[in-house]
């Protein structure tokens, strides 16, 4: 079954909705707000810090480098769309 949280896939990889819980009292990823992957980090919204902590924390839970995630929109919103490069959709299980 598919993932609500799945937007596309294709041969370089995957694009998610995320929920961002910034300030939250442990970190990970896991569990699903409507359509969106809920992703729970310590950091504040200031300054992109709960952002790096976001690629983080996916980075962390789908066993791939920092550098292949990349925030497509909303940046400065908790609602985001991020493009993971060379992840199958298949190991999305892990965490939904």
């Amino acid at each position: 079954m598919r993932p609500p949280f799945l937007v596309s896939s294709d041969e370089q990889g995957v694009v998610l909705r995320v929920k961002v819980v910034p300030r939250a009292s442990r970190r990970g990823a896991g569990g699903v707000v409507g359509d969106r992957l809920k992703v729970r980090v310590q950091e504040p919204p200031e300054d992109g810090r709960a952002n790096e902590a976001l690629v983080e924390v996916l980075a962390d839970a789908l066993g791939v480098s920092r550098r292949s995630i990349h925030i497509l929109s909303g940046h400065a919103s908790p609602e985001k769309q991020v493009r993971i490069e060379g992840l199958a959709p298949e190991r999305l299980e892990d965490i939904g």
